[in-house]
């Protein structure tokens, strides 16, 4: 996971994702996000795949939408010291 690559929705990887997998990133994200306002609640695995992309139920996201956003949150982490 990188934040100056993101990973694109439809990547072959995502697919060995199971529903744990993504919980655990959707806690991850809750956790890490928390001060920057990002909060989701509702948020859980989808059991829609859509062109390929496994989504994500809040609005139905690819989950790679939440990868990319944990990275953006480590790296500004990172940077911010």
């Amino acid at each position: 996971m990188n934040a100056l690559h993101p990973i694109h929705p439809a990547d072959p990887a995502l697919g060995h994702l199971a529903g744990r997998d993504i919980t655990e990133l959707i806690v991850e994200l809750r956790t890490e996000g928390r001060e920057f306002g990002l909060l989701w609640p509702s948020a859980k695995p989808g059991e829609v795949i859509l062109d390929g992309r496994i989504l994500v139920d809040l609005g139905n996201v690819p989950a790679s939408t939440v990868i990319n956003l944990l990275a953006l949150l480590r790296e500004f982490k990172r940077h911010r010291g």
